[in-house]
């Protein structure tokens, strides 16, 4: 079946659950009648529906605007069957274990694309110094450089740190750094998307010059063993960040039948669920920064384990928590 009869064929539907998840959240004076529409009766069949709709969608590879927002209305219902609860802390628990996991992968291609503009960099820039060490110096001011040699050097109690600095201090400097890379990362994309991927690529070359002059002079187990624990928290949730700017750009740049306006509002929805997923893994990754990470210990090994450990937990909680619904 063509897309355009698929639509032809279903779009009341599809319209009229999404006016029932509209009614829903609106409140009615008492002895208002219901709002015409789908009957209580009938939404859970049509739910059903709709994720069947959805899984042909994707076996059919129609445009990704029909499936963005079938996918739109399956994740809603699905908030609204499964989600309820009176408990304070299933919100937040329902949004941890399920939603965002499930939002991640929806949007896969465009957080696919974000690593690539970030890790791309990233790793060739360090990989690069290695053999032309001229090159760090193209990011890195001399200023830089002589701080980060005092902050690494092996005999320093604690790496990553200034001799002002304190643990406390420090969590506070992480938190704000975080937050103004995730932010700026995620806003650029309103600039049809120029400003995310300019942001992506510009902190991929940044980390990857630290990381290739670190190594290149000598400092590499201070310096992978001081980003080995906290790497993957912090790293992932720049993609992440990257991916939902890139979603608020995808609106402005290609909107489909919808008015930019609209195409922007429901963008913005699934963009502003990453970044807050996003925000979370920063202030957790700042936690291990602070913490855990400047640890100097005489052997490394048990740094790089926590990392490779968080590293596994991450990709298995983004492949598979929320659902049985992989990401193919």
């Amino acid at each position: 079946m063509r897309q355009a009869e698929f639509e032809r064929r279903y779009a009341s539907l599809w319209d009229s659950f999404g006016q029932w998840l509209e009614n829903r959240g609106k409140r009615r004076k008492k002895g208002e009648p219901e709002p015409e529409g789908l009957s209580a009766a009938q939404v859970p069949g049509v739910f059903r529906a709709i994720c069947s709709h959805l899984a042909l969608a994707r076996d059919r590879q129609y445009s990704p605007f029909l499936v963005d927002h079938l996918n739109r209305l399956v994740l809603d219902g699905h908030q609204v069957f499964y989600g309820a609860s009176t408990s304070w802390f299933s919100a937040p628990w329902r949004f941890l274990a399920i939603e965002f996991p499930q939002t991640v992968r929806a949007e896969r291609q465009l957080v696919w694309l974000a690593a690539l503009l970030f890790f791309g960099p990233l790793i060739g820039l360090t990989i690069a110094i290695q053999f032309f060490p001229g090159l760090a110096s193209l990011l890195l001011s001399p200023t830089d450089m002589g701080q980060m040699e005092t902050m690494y050097r092996p005999e320093a109690d604690r790496l990553g740190m200034r001799d002002s600095s304190t643990n406390v201090m420090m969590f506070g400097f992480y938190i704000w750094n975080n937050v103004r890379i995730g932010f700026q990362t995620f806003a650029g994309g309103i600039l049809l998307g120029l400003g995310s991927i300019f942001f992506l690529l510009f902190n991929g070359l940044y980390i990857g010059a630290v990381l290739g002059y670190l190594q290149q002079i000598g400092l590499g187990e201070q310096i992978w063993s001081f980003v080995a624990a906290h790497s993957g928290l912090e790293l992932l949730a720049i993609v992440i960040s990257g991916a939902a700017g890139l979603k608020l750009g995808a609106a402005l740049l290609s909107p489909g039948r919808r008015s930019r306006r609209l195409a922007l509002v429901e963008n913005a929805k699934v963009a502003l669920k990453l970044m807050l997923g996003a925000a979370l893994m920063f202030v957790a990754a700042a936690i291990v920064e602070a913490f855990f990470s400047p640890l100097n210990l005489p052997d490394p090994r048990p740094k790089y384990a926590v990392g490779i450990i968080l590293w596994v937990l991450l990709l298995a909680y983004f492949w598979r928590a929320g659902g049985p619904r992989a990401a193919r």
